[in-house]
């Protein structure tokens, strides 16, 4: 039997607890929901990681902690949110119409996009020329300074909000202000979707995928001078280690030939591999320690001979020079090439992260060496190992550090990966 999908559930608390009541039942599909609650949107990107992998699916109250999470780059995931145009919104104009301090003629809204506010008044034959509306991303603050100055200026005479600390803030400014709150159906039709998703998104996880490795150093004729027994040694040292990374991924491998590799595993598991599929899988790994290069083709069909005979185009499209991303090929024979990862946006990102790191690592480094491994380098930033490494690499791609050859000790397992990192990119200290 299937397990039910796992539905992360994104938002301010009073939202959150609206669809847990609401339960799995609204759902088109058994569902699990998680809650990740937050008091301030700018916590979403958060809220998205700690739920971690094991979710299906995350639902947002809005579009802003969507695009918050969405720019950070952590939506590893699909990902919906519940629309607050339309009833919603109509709504909220019903309230403000009540509300003897508020003329819906003269509001501001926020997030709701343009089109959708001039539709709600259309519909309710209200002229919305006088009505100012900010449907861009922003920080709590600059939401609420949005609503503020206006009023201030006897511009509007309140505010129309979705997000629930820009109320807050608004209230104690003493602006009046009305809340956009989804309807019942929003919020179904929401999660709807988002079960929809994540059962499209696991059957496309568990898609058969096939991975065929190929080593040009083996491939090449044997020469007189060389002793016999070099080539079998590789051999068996590049099997044993693709036999490690399948193992790491529930995969299997099998020889072809005296210069080739066929790995078996699903998509989601190669996708995971490769920061989906943005770098060879297996590649890295194969060149610290064994000093090879490698050419790799990733292919997916709905059986393993369609899933083979994508994997053996894309690897035609690597061994042919074509771009770097582009390995991998889809059910459908197309190249999957990957969208780049957005930049984080806001305040955070004003300063690159790199260069935040290196800053702090200088800071510590003593006697002028800069020279550290990812055991050293996760003690000076309070990190593990593993996270280390992957900042040193963050180090590396934004030309603040130099990898230096792996130190090789007589001691069994992965040799030391030692960086120089490039202290004067900080300038004068």
């Amino acid at each position: 039997m299937t397990p039910d999908l796992t539905i992360g559930v994104v938002g301010p608390h009073d939202l959150v607890e609206r669809v847990m009541l609401m339960g799995h039942a609204a759902a088109p599909l058994p569902c699990r929901l998680v809650a990740a609650a937050y008091r301030d949107e700018q916590e979403a990107p958060d809220k998205v990681t700690r739920l971690g992998p094991g979710v299906d699916a995350c639902l947002f109250a809005s579009p802003v902690p969507y695009d918050l999470a969405r720019r950070s780059g952590v939506l590893t995931m699909p990902a919906t949110y519940v629309q607050l145009g339309g009833a919603a919104l109509v709504a909220a104009l019903a309230k403000a119409a009540l509300d003897t301090r508020l003329d819906p003629q003269r509001v501001s809204i926020d997030v709701v996009s343009r089109a959708d506010v001039e539709e709600a008044y259309t519909d309710l034959g209200i002229p919305a020329a006088d009505v100012h509306n900010r449907d861009e991303p922003g920080a709590t603050g600059t939401i609420a300074a949005f609503h503020e100055r206006l009023a201030r200026q006897g511009t509007t005479t309140g505010a129309l909000t979705c997000l629930p600390a820009v109320a807050e803030r608004l209230h104690t400014a003493g602006v009046p202000v009305i809340r956009i709150r989804p309807t019942s159906a929003a919020v179904r039709t929401a999660l709807h979707t988002a079960a929809l998703l994540g059962a499209h998104h696991r059957l496309e996880e568990s898609q058969l995928t096939v991975v065929l490795v190929e080593v040009p150093t083996l491939r090449e004729p044997v020469r007189r001078a060389a002793p016999r027994y070099w080539r079998d040694e590789l051999r068996l040292s590049l099997h044993r280690l693709l036999v490690q990374e399948a193992n790491r991924i529930n995969a299997t491998v099998w020889p072809i030939d005296d210069h080739s590799y066929l790995v078996t595993a699903t998509r989601g598991s190669i996708a995971a591999a490769t920061d989906g599929f943005r770098v060879l899988p297996f590649a890295a790994r194969i060149r610290d320690e064994l000093g090879l290069a490698v050419e790799v083709g990733v292919g997916m069909g709905r059986t393993t001979h369609d899933a083979e005979s994508h994997a053996r185009a894309a690897l035609a499209r690597t061994q042919a020079g074509k771009q770097a991303q582009g390995f991998a090929v889809d059910r459908e024979g197309r190249a999957l090439i990957p969208a780049p990862r957005m930049p984080p946006t806001g305040a955070n990102s004003l300063k690159p992260k790199g260069v935040e790191v290196l800053a702090r690592l200088a800071a510590k480094l003593e006697g002028g060496d800069t020279v550290v491994d990812a055991e050293g380098a996760g003690k000076m930033l309070g990190v593990t190992p593993r996270t280390a490494r992957r900042l040193l690499r963050t180090l590396v791609d934004e030309g603040l550090a130099w990898p230096l050859p792996p130190n090789r000790t007589p001691q069994p397992g992965r040799p030391r990966q030692l960086y120089r990192l490039i202290v004067e990119k900080l300038g004068p200290r």
